[in-house]
């Protein structure tokens, strides 16, 4: 009865944690011009990228980083020009795909950058070499925004890190020995 109750239990966890969208949230973070903090790394995800929702507030501003320059990059690790996607930013990364978010285009404290961004073309992130980047996309010498808020990825899973399973295997080991 404890064994099916501890595994009934585990399966809650583990159906909780794995949903459809995955969010990076961020409180009072600062990036300067062309500075991005790699969210999510090469295969830690699966599923299909569709689309971005960004909810967040430019909370100061340096040499006129908007609000809307919050950006989100799919690229190598390290980062370089040329990856598979950009929304946001006003500089150019030469993505495959680059979108805009649909409002924050001021620079003022309190400015905020709402929405979602559907991509024309969805990306397979299940065993992707690239890595989810979020940063700022105005690469100007001197600029730098300071930002509150979430970024939420649509269609896909992050990937229980290999000691999570470990775990759940261990659990699942010491409820069997305890029946016997």
């Amino acid at each position: 009865m404890k064994t099916a109750f501890l595994g009934a239990s585990l399966a809650a966890i583990v159906g909780s944690v794995a949903t459809a969208d995955v969010t990076y949230s961020f409180t009072n973070q600062t990036w300067t011009g062309w500075n991005f903090t790699e969210a999510f790394a090469a295969g830690s995800l699966s599923g299909t990228l569709t689309g971005a929702t960004v909810n967040a507030t430019l909370n100061a501003s340096t040499s006129y980083t908007y609000a809307d320059d919050l950006a989100i990059y799919v690229g190598p690790n390290p980062i370089a020009l040329g990856g598979q996607l950009q929304c946001g930013g006003y500089s150019n990364l030469q993505a495959a795909q680059r979108y805009f978010w649909a409002n924050g285009g001021s620079p003022a404290p309190g400015t905020t950058v709402t929405g979602t961004v559907n991509f024309t073309t969805g990306i397979n992130m299940t065993g992707n070499t690239n890595s989810i980047w979020v940063g700022n996309g105005y690469g100007d010498t001197g600029t730098s925004g300071t930002f509150t808020g979430s970024i939420t990825l649509l269609g896909v899973t992050a990937i229980p890190a290999p000691g999570a399973i470990a775990l759940l295997g261990l659990a699942g080991l010491v409820g069997r020995r305890r029946r016997s």
